[in-house]
């Protein structure tokens, strides 16, 4: 069974980082692009960044552009989110998902697989 593992997550101070990580069980995934959403209390899921299989192409969230930088290693089968000047407002519960195709997307609608999310929460 496909699955996609996320970690990383935890409580950080206002102004500090933290690197999620979702790493795949198939190889084949590494022919997929990649993406993190997160869904806050209440709200509906959004999306922070997408990457395309290789690496070469990367999209961001207005929210996180230049703070949070996604990036993958296929030999690991694997993608992080480095998320740094973490806020307040970034606490929610993060997800890693993967679709079937090599380039990037920002739409949830597109993503396949989803990992079971990782929570994380930004004390001020």
């Amino acid at each position: 069974q496909v699955q996609l593992v996320e970690s990383g997550g935890g409580l950080v101070q206002a102004g500090g980082s933290l690197r999620l990580s979702c790493a795949a069980s198939e190889r084949t995934f590494s022919m997929f692009a990649r993406g993190w959403f997160r869904q806050a209390p209440g709200k509906e899921r959004e999306f922070l960044a997408a990457i395309s299989w290789n690496g070469g192409s990367t999209y961001y969230a207005d929210s996180v552009k230049g703070r949070f930088t996604i990036s993958r290693d296929n030999a690991k089968n694997t993608v992080w989110l480095q998320m740094n000047s973490l806020k307040p407002e970034d606490t929610a519960v993060y997800y890693c998902a993967a679709r079937n195709d090599v380039v990037a997307a920002t739409n949830e609608l597109q993503y396949k697989y989803w990992g079971q999310g990782t929570a994380v929460t930004v004390s001020s």
